[in-house]
């Protein structure tokens, strides 16, 4: 869903973009509530539109995190101090404030990677 904007599939011209990463309604809400501003909301990042500049706000895996800081963006991690009774079925926007709901900016790199575990090119 493009925020605000025609035509999100298109090429930019030297545009910064923001993404919001989530399948949840809930965590829209939540960000629509605290003011937080996107211009792309995006069930599935594909890492390789991430542009240096871009700002990308979620809770991805950290290869992908990663991705997004090795490309000069910001990433913003939505992080929930959830209960585990809480995990596994989808939350409302009320249910992620009374969690703690927080963006914190972060940095992730991957070091290295093990031998056993590289992928075949």
């Amino acid at each position: 869903m493009d925020r605000g904007r025609a035509g999100g599939n298109q090429v930019r011209e030297g545009r910064l973009t923001t993404y919001l990463v989530t399948r949840h309604e809930g965590a829209v809400e939540w960000a629509a509530r605290r003011g937080v501003s996107f211009d792309r909301h995006v069930s599935h990042l594909e890492a390789n539109r991430v542009q240096a500049g871009d700002v990308v706000i979620g809770t991805l895996p950290v290869h992908l995190a990663a991705e997004v800081c090795r490309r000069e963006a910001r990433y913003l991690h939505l992080s929930i101090d959830l209960a585990a009774a809480m995990r596994g079925r989808e939350l409302t926007a009320d249910e992620i404030e009374r969690c703690r709901a927080r963006l914190e900016r972060c940095h992730v790199a991957l070091l290295d990677e093990c031998a056993d575990n590289r992928p075949k090119r």
